[in-house]
């Protein structure tokens, strides 16, 4: 399968970090490098009924399918070209019933096997890179993460099997693998799970904690789109995790999911560390013991937090944040980015529980300190921006809201682009006011 390639753009050598991608011409910010059609992709379970399973369109009225009655879609020629994958599922949907609860990576992949099973010839989501040679990063795999996978097959094996036919397991161990490593959460505007999908070009990109580019998504297409000016022969770096964190938390984020440890400018400099492990001003001086046992208990809270969300009521979980955000308050100013995790999480909660006076107290501190934190055109900005300017407006503070909306607009501009859905939308509720 000969590669086509993608104007302005060249697979190159990296130093010290393998396969990479860089420029042949300059770009501006904003401006558009390469676009990549998922290989394949699932959508997110909670979302059916909502989004059209071929062409994740948000919308109203959708058609559902006859006979599983789950996958929903924008008409008939959608649900047409989405029956090679559906028909995966939806004979399985209707004899495990209730019980039919695969894992979004199980899913995928076994959209993946039945592709690459009827593939001929190179997708035009492998103009650089075929699937077959994404990294999976097999002899860095611990037992924990050994023991996932094989569970994720098991799951493949039985809610599958009698539908598909699947490689050896070998196979299956690398395939899962390479989809641990190179899969990419598919997200709305505000950042919302929309599914899991595969994109072997966008694979190649590598990692820095000040990246160039950044990646969006228009239906199930992945954009890549300048946030910096980029000059010909320059490397095209993106973001693999959230940049919000210190430089310890994100190269231990690196090394557990990515297996590598970074060496960007920040993370060598370490140059916002103290602004976002920032402790309060007292008349005695913290210890750097007390900043060190506060450090430890806010990483244990997120963890007992991502585990509770399944557990406990909102009620139960907005508790729980409050009495976290008093605790660490003792040592950490409200700058600090384990307390405005935990307030993130306190407004996400408000809002579920309809108490907008709630979410605006917390998300006013999230988004002062956000401005600061994140770089410039940032998606986590944009978002924040989003969701204050809507509940501003819901609280009758509507100069506040159009205010806070077309900050966001500004934002997206350069990330989606102006063509974007998002941005029409957005610009039709800003005119609306």
């Amino acid at each position: 399968m000969k590669s086509e390639g993608i104007a302005g753009i060249e697979q190159f050598a990296s130093p010290g970090k393998g396969r990479g991608l860089r420029v042949s011409r300059a770009y501006g910010v904003g401006e558009l490098l390469f676009s990549c059609p998922a290989y394949s992709y699932v959508l997110s379970v909670k979302e059916r009924g909502l989004i059209c399973e071929q062409c994740f369109t948000r919308k109203k009225g959708l058609a559902k399918c006859g006979k599983c009655k789950k996958a929903f879609y924008c008409n008939v020629n959608c649900q047409k070209k989405n029956w090679p994958m559906h028909k995966l599922e939806c004979n399985a949907m209707c004899t495990f019933g209730e019980s039919w609860c695969p894992s979004e990576t199980v899913r995928l992949v076994a959209r993946i096997i039945s592709r690459l099973r009827d593939q001929k010839e190179r997708s035009p989501s492998e103009k650089l890179l075929l699937l077959k040679d994404m990294e999976a990063h097999m002899e860095d795999l611990d037992n924990e993460k050994r023991e996932m996978t094989e569970a994720h097959i098991a799951g493949l094996h039985h809610f599958y099997s009698k539908h598909m036919d699947f490689p050896d397991h070998q196979a299956l161990l690398t395939l899962f693998s390479q989809v641990h490593c190179n899969g990419f959460t598919v997200e709305d505007e505000e950042l919302s799970n929309l599914g899991l999908a595969i994109f072997p070009d966008i694979a190649l990109m590598n990692h820095s904690c000040c990246p160039n580019v950044i990646i969006t998504y228009k239906g199930v297409n992945a954009e890549v789109r300048a946030v910096q000016e980029i000059s010909p022969g320059q490397e095209i770096y993106t973001s693999y995790i959230d940049l919000l964190y210190p430089t310890e938390d994100r190269i231990e984020k690196l090394r557990d999911v990515y297996y590598f440890s970074c060496d960007c400018k920040e993370c060598t400099t370490k140059s916002m560390d103290k602004v976002k492990m920032k402790v309060r001003k007292l008349r005695d001086k913290i210890s750097q013991k007390d900043t060190r046992d506060m450090v430890r208990y806010a990483r244990n809270t997120m963890e007992d937090f991502r585990r509770a969300k399944h557990e406990k009521s909102p009620a139960e979980l907005l508790e729980m944040c409050e009495l976290s955000i008093d605790k660490m308050s003792t040592v950490f100013d409200d700058s600090n980015v384990y307390i405005l995790h935990m307030m993130y999480q306190a407004m996400g909660i408000c809002l579920y529980m309809e108490n907008y006076d709630g979410a605006v107290r917390y998300g006013e501190k999230v988004m002062k300190s956000y401005t600061v934190l994140y770089p410039a055109h940032s998606l986590n900005i944009a978002s924040m921006y989003m969701k204050m300017g809507r509940l501003y407006i819901v609280l009758d503070r509507k100069s506040t809201g159009i205010s806070s909306l077309q900050k966001a607009l500004a934002i997206m501009e350069v990330v989606h682009g102006k063509d974007h859905i998002y941005v029409k939308e957005l610009k039709q509720e800003i005119r609306g006011q």
